[in-house]
C-alpha cells in the first residue's frame, strides 16, 4: 500500500487522507488506536449482478452493493438504457430518467389492471392525506387541472373547425 502511494506522490493532493498527522479534526478529536487502522483495509468482494443493472458510463464498474429488485423493462427500461449512454452531467441523462419514472408508474398501473388488481391510486399517491391536511391546496390543484384540460379541449375543438 505504501509503495503504491509512492507511485502517485507527484499528483497534487493524492493520498491526502492517508496521513494520520494530516487530520482536519486535530487537535479537537481524542484519538484512539482504532482511528488510524481505517487507512489499511481490504476491500470486500464485490456483489455480482444476476440481472441487468444500469450504471454510470463514467465509472469502470459497479458499486460495491447494487440493487437488483427491479431490472429495467418495457418502455421505461428502454428509456433508462438510453439515458445511461450519456454523462451524468448532461440533460440527456437526467431528463429521460425522469420521463422513465413517469412511464414506469403508468406501466405499474397497467400491470395491476392486467393481473386483476384495481389500484387505489388515491391512497398510493397520498391524496387522502393531502385532502385531510391541505384541502385548499387540493382544490387549487383540481381547479388548475380543470382549467388546463378545458383550454386543451378548446384548442383541439378550434383546430378541428379550421
Amino acid at each position: 500500500m505504501i509503495a503504491e502511494q509512492e507511485n502517485y506522490k507527484h499528483i497534487n493532493g493524492w493520498g491526502i487522507d492517508a496521513d494520520p498527522k494530516n487530520e482536519p479534526t486535530y487537535p479537537i478529536k481524542n484519538y484512539t488506536e482504532d482511528d488510524h487502522k481505517r487507512i489499511n483495509w481490504d476491500r470486500p468482494v464485490l456483489q455480482q449482478p444476476t440481472v441487468e443493472v444500469l450504471h454510470s458510463n463514467e465509472r469502470p464498474g459497479y458499486s460495491a452493493v447494487i440493487g437488483e429488485t427491479l431490472p429495467p423493462s418495457g418502455l421505461s427500461g428502454k428509456l433508462r438504457r438510453y439515458a445511461f449512454q450519456f454523462s451524468e452531467s448532461s440533460y440527456g441523462h437526467w431528463l429521460p430518467l425522469l420521463l422513465a419514472d413517469r412511464i414506469n408508474e403508468l406501466e405499474g398501473i397497467a400491470d395491476d389492471l392486467r393481473n386483476g388488481k384495481i389500484p387505489n391510486i388515491m391512497a398510493e399517491r397520498g391524496w387522502n392525506a393531502e385532502w385531510k391536511y391541505n384541502r385548499l391546496g387540493v382544490m387549487r390543484k383540481i381547479a388548475v387541472g380543470a382549467v388546463a384540460v378545458g383550454v386543451i379541449a378548446a384548442l383541439c375543438k378550434l383546430k378541428k373547425r379550421s
